[in-house]
């Protein structure tokens, strides 16, 4: 992976970052947005938060994909108007890739994260896609692999090539998200996405194309491949691991292939209108502390950026009884929520496309999923 396990700390800080913190003080409140289904039903890590700090939170599931969302905020932020959150999580790629080219993130403060450079895991410092973390800390991060269900599928899953395979015509999802196609379409040529080249997406697009035209895909999914894997409709599919670890099917495998799979992460970032930069600043430093992420991770199931959460998890399983016990063991003991250092090392990420690149790329693999 191109990740650095360097720190953070102690990076001086720049006349941007001085100067937009400059007299800005807490308010006590924000308003945060995020993806459906990425905090607990009862809101406790906010409950907690407003507890600790008596910060008040205005908690909305804004998001649903990356490409409308940036289309819903562009306009104010390019206007310096409030777009209504004072923290908002973005995923990298794209869009994410836009804002922080076109000057709408707050530049963070790192000297007010001490929680952060304590606390983050190595693998989530100084990311590729935002070099010294000057606009992002982690949220939570997920693999893109392949899901198989072991009632159709009499082999093991250990290749990008097994969804190209003729044998399962028809039965095979893919995404239709264009860096997640684009990334697995590279991995079957043998490129690695992080260091490709447009001569290098056009043979990918090529081989997804003859895949398509085939008949071995049988749909390009947003994220209702779940429900189609476990019920057969697919037999293979491209899949998130956090999707994956929250069935309950049995028959459903997840496996990072041999070519490699893609690490993605989503990231808690601070529009440069907000009205509560502060108080979003605050939030994002209390949730490197691991007693305040591990309730977080027990939850949406997802891979953690935050350093000695697996220890408290597998506390916190000793503790519990019933059920209880048994969804924390498990958890505690899944690849899926914290990856082996082998299935680590086959991660790559997206690709960080310049503002020249973006339609290219955009241009070679959107058509894809859209049949053209």
């Amino acid at each position: 992976m191109a990740l650095s396990a360097c720190g953070v700390k102690g990076r001086a800080a720049t006349p941007d970052v001085t100067s937009f913190w400059a007299g800005k003080r807490r308010t006590g409140r924000l308003s945060w947005a995020n993806w459906p289904g990425y905090i607990e039903d009862d809101r406790a890590t906010l409950t907690a938060f407003e507890k600790d700090t008596g910060i008040r939170v205005a908690y909305r599931e804004a998001i649903q994909e990356m490409g409308p969302w940036f289309g819903k905020i562009r306009a104010p932020l390019a206007a310096g108007q409030s777009i209504g959150f004072d923290l908002m999580v973005m995923t990298n790629g794209i869009q994410l890739e836009q804002c922080r080219r076109l000057g709408y993130l707050a530049p963070l403060d790192l000297s007010r994260l001490p929680n952060f450079a304590a606390h983050a895991a190595p693998g989530f410092r100084n990311p590729s896609y935002d070099p010294g973390n000057a606009f992002t800390v982690p949220y939570e991060a997920g693999i893109t692999g392949i899901a198989y269900n072991t009632k159709y599928v009499d082999e093991e899953i250990t290749s990008i090539a097994q969804l190209f395979a003729p044998k399962y015509r028809g039965r095979v999802g893919m995404m239709s998200d264009a860096q997640e196609l684009g990334s697995f379409g590279l991995f079957s040529v043998g490129v690695d996405p992080e260091t490709s080249r447009p001569s290098d997406w056009e043979k990918a697009a090529a081989r997804l194309r003859r895949q398509r035209d085939d008949g071995i895909v049988r749909k390009y999914y947003t994220q209702d491949y779940v429900d189609a894997v476990s019920k057969g409709d697919v037999w293979l599919t491209m899949a998130w691991s956090g999707d994956v670890y929250t069935l309950t099917s049995p028959d459903v495998k997840f496996v990072v292939p041999s070519e490699g799979g893609t690490l993605w992460t989503d990231n808690l970032c601070i529009p440069r209108t907000a009205s509560s930069p502060v108080d979003a600043l605050t939030l994002m430093d209390w949730l490197y502390l691991p007693a305040h992420n591990a309730p977080l991770t027990e939850f949406v199931n997802y891979i953690t950026p935050v350093s000695g959460v697996q220890e408290i998890v597998r506390r916190d399983a000793a503790q519990a009884t019933g059920r209880e016990r048994a969804d924390l063991t498990r958890l505690g003991a899944s690849p899926l929520v914290f990856p082996s250092a082998s299935d680590m090392a086959r991660l790559r990420r997206y690709r960080r496309l310049t503002p020249d690149e973006q339609p290219r790329y955009l241009g070679i693999f959107e058509p894809i999923a859209r049949g053209s």
